[in-house]
């Protein structure tokens, strides 16, 4: 893929086709949408008359027309962006995405986007390019025909007046967070029996040499011997052994406070059956993307490898697969976490808050002050918030606060449910200390929140349930159905606020 920056007219861009950003309601009166408007003989003001073209946001309408001067493109699709109000920098990533897809299929290998955005130079080029990116992502690897095999492999951003500097930055900065998005969302849609907790972790290792992260993968026997028998007792039904992928970013100059560590802590269950509490078959083949939290965490730390922030982060993955065989867990079975605690277990499929368990007491045995997990954590949080928000609580309102402005930057939206003694309560053992489900029907996504909220001491710490935000279930203009990569954007800016 080649992208190239340019600071005057769009007319000196050399490409198959020109996409333009219009707003909600507006005529062609500024001077692109003058210039465009005359270059196609009127059409936009026709289409916009004719109220044919409205510029609602992902609305397209494509132009042909006669190429003149020195222009090369034949093709001109306007793209809606709603209004001035509504069109943030985070906008313009679903712009180019929804440019990049619907011109993919005209067979258009490269075109000039005209954002028409205000936000600053490095940043409208970035977000161009990491919707570029993003959007030609699809499910089809394992397809030995009918692939989605045409690429827009050209993008030229056209930003007046901008620094040739600052476009390169952001060019180089969208390339970084789209293909490790994309990355992510590769481990994703990976079938279970390609993506086992081993060949996780040696994916992640292979991404770690690769963008200069220290890489360290916990085997069994030595899980065991930390004492991390939650983790474990998830493993057990399985003959996949499990593993805990530890990634470490160290800043060359950190600018952190003198023992602050951020840690991002995953669930990587490369496939949930439930276990003995067996789930129905129908929907079981999704629980493949059981491991996207793991995968975030990974993505992330990609991207935070190669974007330089002067922070120090530890990623951590609990890879495992919850199995039913002879040697799984049975409700009413009770294992000892390696912070000492004990746990009823009473339902083998609330699996992931027992591996996060141990995950986020190995974080701050590590030194973590700030801990965000993040899991498909509960179906509860799904029937609340459905597929626009996803769930957060903590023990800290400053981080809780913190994630929320930084997803409403990146346009990734998070909704707070509460956290409190009395939903505490509701998890207390009549044998153990805790057991591992709330009363049935209540509060579903909150007890699996309050359960890992016993496996933190001191840090603050955040939780995450992106059940509903990590698979899209229908294709979007500017993205494929699928896996969405949800919560990098989200993490890369709070690390980079932390700075």
């Amino acid at each position: 893929m080649k992208f190239t920056g340019i600071t005057g007219n769009f007319t000196e861009a050399t490409a198959d086709a020109i996409a333009v950003a219009v707003f909600k309601g507006e005529k062609p009166t500024d001077a692109t949408l003058k210039e465009l408007d005359k270059m196609t003989g009127g059409i936009i003001s026709s289409l916009i008359k004719a109220e044919e073209f409205k510029g609602d946001a992902n609305e397209t309408a494509l132009i042909r027309f006669v190429p003149k001067g020195t222009v090369k493109a034949s093709r001109l699709l306007l793209v809606g962006v709603g209004t001035k109000a509504d069109y943030q920098a985070h906008a313009i990533c679903k712009l180019a995405g929804t440019a990049t897809r619907f011109l993919r299929k005209r067979s258009i290998k490269s075109f000039a986007l005209i954002p028409r955005s205000e936000a600053s130079a490095s940043e409208v080029a970035q977000q161009s390019v990491q919707g570029f990116i993003t959007s030609q992502f699809e499910l089809d690897k394992y397809k030995t025909k009918d692939k989605e095999d045409k690429q827009v492999t050209g993008l030229i951003i056209c930003i007046p007046d901008a620094k040739p500097a600052d476009l390169k930055a952001g060019i180089a900065r969208g390339q970084s967070i789209g293909e490790s998005i994309n990355f992510t969302r590769d481990l994703a849609n990976e079938p279970p029996n390609v993506l086992t907790p081993t060949e996780m972790a040696k994916r992640a290792q292979a991404m770690a040499k690769e963008v200069g992260l220290k890489c360290e993968v916990l085997d069994e026997a030595r899980m065991t011997k930390m004492g991390m028998g939650s983790l474990m007792s998830v493993s057990h039904g399985s003959s996949q052994p499990a593993k805990m992928i530890v990634l470490r970013y160290t800043p060359v100059k950190s600018t952190a406070k003198k023992g602050e560590l951020l840690a991002l802590v995953g669930k990587g269950i490369t496939f949930d059956t439930g276990g003995i509490s067996i789930k129905p078959a129908e929907g079981m083949d999704a629980m493949k993307y059981d491991m996207s939290g793991g995968g975030t965490v990974l993505g992330t730390m990609r991207a935070i490898a190669l974007l330089k922030p002067t922070i120090p982060v530890i990623g951590i993955v609990a890879a495992v697969e919850n199995m039913p065989d002879g040697n799984a867990s049975r409700p009413s079975d009770v294992v000892t976490a390696m912070n000492g605690k004990t746990i009823e277990i009473l339902n083998t499929d609330a699996e992931g808050r027992l591996v996060l368990a141990d995950a986020v007491a190995y974080a701050e045995k590590q030194g973590a002050t700030r801990i965000v997990d993040m899991a498909t954590l509960t179906g509860a949080v799904i029937i609340s918030l459905g597929s626009h928000n996803t769930g957060i609580m903590g023990n800290d309102q400053a981080l809780v606060d913190e994630i929320i402005a930084c997803g409403k930057d990146t346009g990734e939206g998070y909704w707070q449910l509460p956290l409190s003694a009395e939903y505490s309560k509701d998890i207390r053992s009549d044998i153990a200390d805790i057991k591992n489900i709330g009363p049935r029907g209540k509060a579903g996504t909150i007890m699996g929140a309050v359960f890992i909220q016993e496996f933190v001491d001191k840090a603050k710490w955040a939780h995450l349930d992106i059940a509903g935000t990590a698979w899209a279930d229908s294709v979007r203009p500017h993205q494929a159905k699928g896996p969405t990569g949800v919560a990098i954007r989200t993490l890369l800016n709070l690390v980079e606020r932390s700075q």
